[in-house]
């Protein structure tokens, strides 16, 4: 059975970080690109970040860039979004996902439409 598994949200002030995981079970991590995406009350889900299984190749949302980095560690089956300076406006579910679709454009992965296989997300909130 194919489950992915979210984990490292929490509460945390602004400008801390946080880690989040997403393991997979079922299958092999490796052969898919991995998606972290997020949604907020009242707001629709939105790609966060990207990995690609070719070339390792990665998408950041421009809301992001410079302060978060997704990394796989294949021996762990595990994927991470390690997210520093973190804002109120970070505050959300964050979910990963993953397929074996391939798209030419790394772009195309922020898309919520590429994914087979969806977390049930964790809860980042940050405030004072």
């Amino acid at each position: 059975q194919v489950q992915l598994v979210e984990s490292g949200g929490g509460l945390v002030q602004p400008g801390g970080s946080l880690r989040l995981s997403c393991a997979a079970s079922g299958f092999t991590l490796d052969d898919y690109a991995i998606g972290w995406f997020r949604q907020a009350p009242g707001k629709e889900r939105e790609g966060v970040s990207c990995i690609s299984s070719s070339d390792g190749s990665t998408y950041y949302g421009d809301f992001v860039k410079g302060r978060f980095t997704i990394s796989r560690d294949n021996a762990k089956n595990t994927v991470y979004l390690q997210m520093n300076s973190l804002k109120p406006e970070d505050t959300a579910v964050y979910y990963c996902a993953a397929t074996l679709k391939y798209y030419s454009e790394i772009d195309d992965y922020s898309r919520t439409f590429a994914y087979d296989y969806w977390g049930q997300g964790t809860q980042v909130t940050v405030s004072s």
